[in-house]
């Protein structure tokens, strides 16, 4: 763990950087939540913590501000915690991805596959114009399947999305990560987890080991073309 560690932070300056601990420290996981078989990586208690968040936006914000980003898009919901301090930053408009019926003006969505169905993520129409860099925010990455759809959607409105970030990664928590995206950064990690679980066949838990990364690490690659239908249209609040 602490190998893989001293690897991501150091091939982005963040080696030996204090920050990164605190923040790690910060967050709380919530063994078996919300069903049995769930670690929670809970970033509530990052919050609490002034200097944590802090220091958390600071590291987006540092990589970012001289990259000419004028759209930083968070995925709902956690995303939106982080999104809007580091829009304003870097001089850059916030610009929601919802779930679907929540956003009161025309929408254009684009459905993803998530372990046990479908979900969809929605942005309002003319709410990012063609040209424009797009940074795309959210709290965790595990399969990725979210950040591909937020990717989609923006490209398919011509933005070129720049890069992904995120606060925590657990690219093991599923095994292998199956999706690929341009790039994920992961500024920070949840401590190490030694007692996991999932639920077997026989509605047994079995412990599996899980290793959230900590510093920022991209990853190449397009999106894979999406196995789900696109649509725009209407949605109301």
């Amino acid at each position: 763990m602490e190998k893989k560690r001293e690897m991501f932070a150091g091939e982005n300056g963040l080696q030996g950087d204090p920050r990164l601990k605190a923040i790690s420290e910060a967050i709380r996981v919530v063994p078996h939540f919300p069903k049995p078989g769930i670690m929670f990586q809970d970033i509530t208690t990052l919050l609490l913590d002034h200097k944590a968040f802090k220091d958390t936006v600071d590291i987006f914000v540092d990589r970012y501000r001289d990259m000419d980003i004028s759209v930083v898009a968070g995925v709902e919901a956690r995303g939106f915690m982080f999104g809007p301090s580091i829009a304003l930053a870097i001089g850059a408009k916030f610009v929601p991805l919802r779930k679907p019926k929540k956003l009161p003006g025309e929408v254009i969505s684009e459905a993803y596959v998530l372990e046990y169905g479908t979900d969809c993520l929605e942005m309002h129409v003319g709410a990012v114009q063609p040209g424009e860099r797009a940074l795309v925010i959210d709290d965790l990455v595990a399969t990725g399947g979210t950040l591909c759809a937020a990717i989609k959607l923006l490209e398919r409105v011509g933005a070129e999305v720049v890069e992904c970030a995120c606060v925590i990664g657990l690219p093991e928590a599923k095994g292998t990560v199956q999706v690929k995206w341009k790039a994920v950064v992961h500024p920070c990690g949840a401590p190490q987890v030694d007692n996991s679980y999932h639920v077997t066949k026989d509605k047994k838990l079995r412990k599996l080991k899980v290793s959230p990364t900590i510093g920022i690490v991209g990853f190449g690659g397009e999106c894979p073309a999406s196995k789900l239908s696109s649509s725009s249209g209407s949605s109301s609040q």
